[in-house]
């Protein structure tokens, strides 16, 4: 009866670590997602952004910096995302629509890449 008590103690505490484990990472790449966050907030005079669920991919953090530049970063989950966006204290929109898409700044690159040939941009095989 004591053994049995002993192994099944174990497993707990064993599950409880690998939770503990698994929080502490997830902790982790929040705190280098919100480094991130700040550190495009700061070259582009702050920023807003938006999460976009990725299915099993996670969730993309777009950014939109006040200038107009924009970028992206993928989390692996969405609480993930969520908490580097709170602990980088970054703005967030429910949709990107409307005055946050305004914002957006695209130059020649990202047209030529939207458009392709259509628009007269270089083929890719040149």
């Amino acid at each position: 009866m004591a053994e049995t008590q002993q192994a099944d103690q174990s497993g707990e505490t064993g599950e409880s670590n690998a939770r503990t484990r698994h929080e502490a990472r997830a902790e982790r790449r929040a705190a280098r997602l919100a480094k991130r966050i700040g550190a495009f907030a700061g070259q582009h005079g702050g920023a807003e952004g938006q999460l976009a669920y990725m299915g099993q991919a996670g969730t993309r953090i777009v950014l939109v910096g006040e200038d107009g530049a924009w970028g992206d970063l993928v989390a692996p989950t969405h609480a993930v995302a969520s908490a580097a966006a709170e602990r980088a204290g970054l703005t967030l929109h429910e949709s990107f629509d409307g005055a946050f898409a305004a914002k957006v700044r695209t130059g020649p690159y990202e047209w030529g890449r939207m458009a392709g040939l259509q628009l007269g941009g270089r083929p890719d095989h040149t």
